[in-house]
């Protein structure tokens, strides 16, 4: 555990602020993903000075630790949803390691990984019975696809599907945290999606449901208006707040997973400027990271040292 800074610091004469405590937690895994990669994200990151830099910023942080390692392979057995028992397990391990910390008042940050961190992290909020949870989701995808609708079997475009019991998943999955559905439409708000990559089922489905969903335009040209709307469509239960990082511009910055989201979509400044309006929220409690693949940086060496700037430039934002 990394403890740093006092719960309190100074701010003018005589006067004094909490600093909430930050709890890290990592999730070494791609089994739900195309291919290995974002299991090397939360070493990554903590390499870089993820944890010092949110120190050095004024939070307690507390490192608890990675759950269990998992590198994709290909399930032959299962090619259009492939290896969903370690991805199950892999998200309820998260809710148990989560709930107690945030039972206890902490804030949470969680280095997926693969968006499917994104159910573990709803389902530790749901165990707190305060409230219906609320998602801003920030992604370039709506990731409501089901075995059913692709070919490509691989889960990590497929959690909210899941999340909210679309026709066509999984029960393994779909059943992962007891009651069913995990989420309710309107628990979710999309930010920063791009209606041409998504299937025609998505489409259908965002028709149906009704979702509240901001596009990836829309957020770049103004991003602190884009998270306004985004929350107020959301409950007054306890926020989480989930980034894939392929809704930004990969030329800019060279992190996701995904190299088509090249030229198009917000920079990282305009992400962080929407996300630090949206941890500024009272009711926010996590903010889970998907998708980075800290290979795909190899040739910038200034992109996650940039990110991580921003990661702690948003948490700064939670807890004062």
């Amino acid at each position: 555990m990394i403890t740093s800074r006092s719960l309190y610091s100074a701010v003018g004469a005589g006067s004094l602020t909490v600093v909430s405590r930050m709890s890290v937690v990592g999730v070494p895994s791609s089994a739900a993903s195309y291919a290995a990669g974002q299991d090397l994200a939360p070493a990554a990151l903590r390499s870089a000075g993820l944890l010092e830099q949110l120190a050095a910023s004024g939070l307690e942080v507390h490192d608890e630790g990675d759950l269990p390692h998992q590198a994709w392979s290909p399930d032959r057995d299962h090619p259009l949803a492939q290896n969903a028992d370690q991805a199950t397990m892999s998200v309820q391990q998260l809710a148990d390691r989560l709930q107690p910390l945030l039972e206890r008042g902490d804030m949470a940050l969680v280095l997926g990984g693969n968006c499917t961190v994104a159910l573990g992290v709803v389902a530790a909020l749901r165990g707190l019975g305060a409230g219906a949870p609320g998602l801003l989701y920030v992604d370039r995808h709506y990731d409501m696809n089901t075995p059913q609708s692709t070919t490509d079997g691989a889960l990590d475009w497929m959690g909210l599907a899941h999340a909210l019991a679309l026709p066509g998943c999984l029960d393994v999955l779909t059943d992962a945290f007891g009651r069913r559905p995990l989420l309710q439409a309107d628990q979710v708000a999309w930010l920063g999606v791009e209606p041409r990559v998504a299937t025609q089922w998505e489409r259908e489905q965002a028709d149906r449901l009704g979702l509240h969903v901001t596009t990836s335009q829309a957020l770049a040209a103004d991003p602190p208006a884009a998270a306004l709307v985004a929350l107020g469509h959301l409950p007054p239960g306890p926020l989480a707040l989930h980034l894939d990082v392929d809704v930004m511009d990969f030329v800019d910055a060279p992190l996701a997973e995904n190299t088509d989201c090249r030229n198009t979509g917000p920079t990282l400044d305009q992400v962080t400027e929407a996300l630090t309006v949206a941890a500024r929220d009272p009711r926010m409690r996590t903010l889970s990271i998907g998708e980075l693949n800290p290979t795909r940086c190899a040739g910038d060496p200034d992109a996650l040292p940039r990110f991580i700037s921003s990661i702690a430039r948003i948490l700064t934002a939670a807890t004062h």
